[in-house]
């Protein structure tokens, strides 16, 4: 198993990357052996100077860093010995299992799109963002790689993320939700009435159309939705949760006095705690041969930590192996999600940096 991270990928780059390395090793998820540092190799050898555990990790060089307000598509064809083209070449030729950055999203689908075949089957990949409800985690696919969908291409993200699902978090039947603007089966546009007939007839544990409102009600463990939707979904859940955060802290800040300061404290500490994105590691790019893992450019060393434990838990749940295993089952889908490169995606077209997990 070998996984490589994106040393310069980020908004805290490389400092907080490479402690989440670092850190890593240190709580096991990963052994320092298994892990490849991309990027500047002066500058990680600076940032790694004096830290604990490992004296250092293998390092492939990558001179070029493409920022996060660059068009991810040219960035990708003119940047070649950048630290994104870099770990997706790595994956390409079977160099290594897994690529994890924090940097400019598109950046990384383009990637994607240019060097890195899909599994069979799938047309098209998507972003699955991970966040936590009432009943417990659900996974939102997609949330920004795929703005051009047919129903052949959301049923697959049913399937893959499902898949993920049982292989990360050992669910036996994860619950499926289509995400739709009422529960009646005739609710939605034909995109949405032609999956909905796909996801009826397959054996996933389809529970029918789900609308906004239950997103957070812990009804479904996978929501599946197109890219537009998902990644809008996405970023307004985000708005409304930095603001809710923003908000528990002024008033406890406000009322916490007295006998009652440490409680409301630690009462906030855990509420946080639940909502906080660095927990789920970052968002797999699902479909592509090979794992891609795109963190939150915020993202910090908690966050780099879990991404990389969440990729060597996908590694050896083998849910790539389950997703091509599900998806021969199907094979009705053959004409709508043949097997090919993958096509380019909203972010890659237009420009537009995202931290769409």
């Amino acid at each position: 198993m070998k996984i490589a991270l994106d040393a310069m990928g980020g908004d805290h780059a490389p400092a907080e990357v490479i402690a989440g390395a670092y850190r890593a090793v240190e709580l096991g998820f990963v052994a320092a052996q298994d892990l490849l540092l991309i990027g500047d190799p002066a500058r990680i050898a600076e940032e790694s100077a004096g830290r604990a555990g490992p004296t250092s990790l293998e390092v492939a060089d990558a001179p070029e860093v493409i920022g996060m307000d660059e068009h991810p598509g040219l960035a990708v064809r003119r940047k070649r010995k950048s630290s994104i083209v870099v770990g997706a070449k790595l994956l390409r030729d079977k160099q290594v299992d897994a690529f994890v950055s924090a940097g400019n999203t598109g950046a990384m689908v383009a990637a994607a799109t240019f060097f890195v075949k899909t599994l069979p089957r799938v047309r098209r990949p998507g972003i699955a963002a991970t966040f936590a409800t009432a009943g417990g985690p659900v996974t939102l696919i997609d949330v920004g790689a795929n703005i051009h969908c047919n129903p052949e291409d959301l049923y697959t993200y049913g399937e893959m993320a499902t898949d993920y699902r049982v292989g990360i978090d050992g669910l036996s039947r994860p619950r499926v939700g289509l995400l739709s603007i009422g529960e009646e089966d005739a609710k939605g546009g034909p995109l949405i009435q032609r999956t909905r007939q796909l996801f009826a007839s397959s054996s996933l544990n389809f529970v029918g159309n789900i609308e906004g409102q239950d997103l957070f009600s812990g009804r479904c463990d996978v929501i599946v939705c197109e890219g537009f939707v998902g990644n809008a979904v996405l970023k307004v859940s985000e708005g409304l949760g930095q603001f809710m955060s923003d908000l528990l802290r002024q008033e406890v800040a406000h009322h916490a006095q007295g006998e009652n300061a440490g409680v409301l404290r630690k009462l906030a500490q855990a509420l946080l705690a639940k909502t906080d994105y660095a927990e789920y590691g970052g968002a797999p790019l699902l479909g592509v041969d090979g794992l891609m893992i795109i963190c939150h450019g915020r993202s910090e060393q908690r966050a780099i930590a879990n991404a990389l434990r969440v990729s060597r838990q996908f590694l050896e749940a083998r849910v790539n192996q389950s997703i091509v295993a599900g998806l021969a089952q199907r094979p009705d889908l053959a004409n709508g999600a043949q097997a090919e490169s993958c096509a380019p995606t909203q972010e890659s077209a237009t420009g537009k940096p995202g931290d769409t997990a």
